[in-house]
């Protein structure tokens, strides 16, 4: 079996304050950069991408994997029309040379979902009609992709089968890529396309509510694995949405894949039915950030384990740039003993590289975003190149380069200071710059879920607080345009 290998992964916040372009593709924080040709294969091996679980699949098959591009940027704002035509065109282009050096069985794409495009709302429908126009309808083609895909009708109709990840903190994102390339050689086995169907929720989930690890969701991903095997659904994809993308197909949405339509049907719309049912139990909140850390102090007097607090809404995973310093002025202000992981801002790193360890530097630190800049005398504690090895559930075995790294005490705070973003969903964020996270009093992390997979097993209990920033915790006050009529922007109460 040939079997053509890619991806292009982003997640786009249309309201975010920076658009997303070629260099944040080829220089991300906490993913390897654009690459394309065999280099692809060695250099994903080792990771925790989608991508690395499809590769051992396919290997433990026998297959011949051919690879195209592949390439991943921090979620931020839209893709650049630039980014997007020169990435799509690498990908397309290297499938036509796959296909002039001989017959492709099939082909596996590594996608999010989420993103949005200058010119192109469905960024990946988009791809996906780039990509069949190239090699035909019949062509096996299977994807993968992040639970916060903004699932589309164009999306599922190009392909053969699509596979979410099933965890948020995305934790199984190599068994999502081991699963979408079984269900590409079932797809070559039977010679015939499954049947589909495809479904869409009236309201949105808040990020934090999705997380499942906990209820509501926890409950919702038991009865999708129950329903899928009651219908004999080969794949029952469940994508919670991204709910900051300005576009009509933006939300809750599913698709069944079966042997026949009525099975797809029925296993497609007894989720829908149970996400409708379960609506008001994803209403969800955060503590205004005064009270957070108030709270946050309170418990760690007494506890032996460290009190999270997590950002949500400066989250750099969701389209925050890591630089707002709401929660740093807070933290400060009440004389929190914390560790905060981590601000954005390549020009205070520099700064504190020049000054040195041990000397006292005025710091305009943060707010590049924004125009908010904290304001303090900081001291330098240590410097780093920014580079180390993720080791967490999530991320474990992929690199991060986050450039030149400060880490600077501001009275009882201290605080890391980076020159490019990464949500602090990785332990290794601290420790590779001397702090150990289990030994603090409070962690204050830019992130809104995905920091439990590597932080909620040393907490003692985790806050989420809600400081300015663009990844609000509830959406609907975002000026939204293009959405589609009836969407409710947030869950119905009971």
């Amino acid at each position: 079996m040939r079997i053509a290998i890619g991806g292009f992964l982003h997640e786009s916040h249309s309201f975010a304050p920076r658009a997303t372009g070629w260099p944040e593709f080829r220089q991300p924080g906490g993913f390897p950069g654009f690459m394309r040709g065999a280099a692809l294969l060695d250099t994903l091996r080792p990771t925790s991408v989608a991508a690395a679980g499809a590769m051992a699949e396919a290997e433990a098959r026998g297959f011949e994997l051919l690879p195209l591009s592949w390439c991943f940027a921090n979620p931020a704002g839209p893709v650049t029309a630039e980014a997007f035509e020169r990435i799509s065109a690498c990908l397309v282009a290297d499938l036509a040379v796959a296909l002039d050096a001989g017959p492709l069985d099939g082909i596996y794409l590594d996608l999010h979902g989420a993103m949005v495009a200058e010119g192109f709302p469905d960024g990946e429908g988009e791809l996906l009609r780039r990509v069949r126009a190239v090699v035909g309808a019949a062509m096996p083609l299977t994807v993968s992709l992040d639970p916060h895909c903004n699932l589309t009708e164009q999306m599922v109709r190009l392909s053969d089968a699509v596979a979410p990840y099933r965890t948020y903190p995305h934790v199984d994102m190599k068994a999502a890529g081991a699963r979408a390339m079984r269900l590409l050689a079932e797809r070559i086995a039977r010679g015939a396309p499954f049947a589909k169907a495809f479904r869409q929720a009236e309201y949105w989930m808040p990020l934090t509510a999705q997380c499942t690890m906990v209820e509501p969701m926890a409950a919702v991903m038991d009865a999708r694995e129950a329903i899928a095997e009651q219908e004999k659904a080969a794949e029952l994809a469940f994508c919670f949405g991204f709910p900051y993308a300005d576009f009509a197909d933006c939300g809750v949405a599913l698709a069944a894949f079966a042997d026949t339509q009525n099975a797809a049907d029925a296993a497609a719309d007894a989720l829908a039915a149970l996400l409708a049912e379960r609506e008001p139990l994803f209403a969800g909140g955060a503590l205004p950030v005064a009270e957070g850390v108030a709270k946050a102090i309170r418990l760690a007097a007494a506890a032996d384990r460290p009190v999270v607090l997590a950002d949500t809404q400066d989250n750099p995973g969701g389209g925050g740039h890591g630089d707002t310093t709401g929660l740093l002025a807070e933290l400060v202000r009440q004389g929190a003993p914390a560790a905060l992981g981590l601000i954005n801002d390549a020009e205070s790193a520099a700064a504190c590289h020049a000054a040195g360890e041990g000397a006292e530097v005025s710091l305009h630190l943060g707010g590049k975003s924004d125009g908010l800049p904290f304001e303090a005398t900081a001291t330098v504690l240590r410097l780093t190149d920014g580079r180390f090895t993720c080791t967490g559930p999530m991320n474990g075995g992929n690199p991060a380069d986050l450039g030149p790294t400060a880490l600077v005490a501001i009275g009882p705070v201290k605080v890391i200071v980076v020159s490019r973003k990464m949500q602090a969903h990785d332990q290794a964020l601290f420790r590779h710059i001397g702090v150990d996270p289990a030994a603090e009093k409070i962690l204050a992390l830019k992130s809104s879920v995905h920091f439990r997979a590597d932080f909620q097993p040393i907490a003692s209990e985790v806050l989420v607080v809600a400081a300015p920033g663009p990844v609000l915790a509830d959406p609907s006050s975002l000026p939204f345009r293009h959405l589609r009529p009836g969407l409710r922007t947030r869950p119905r109460a009971a």
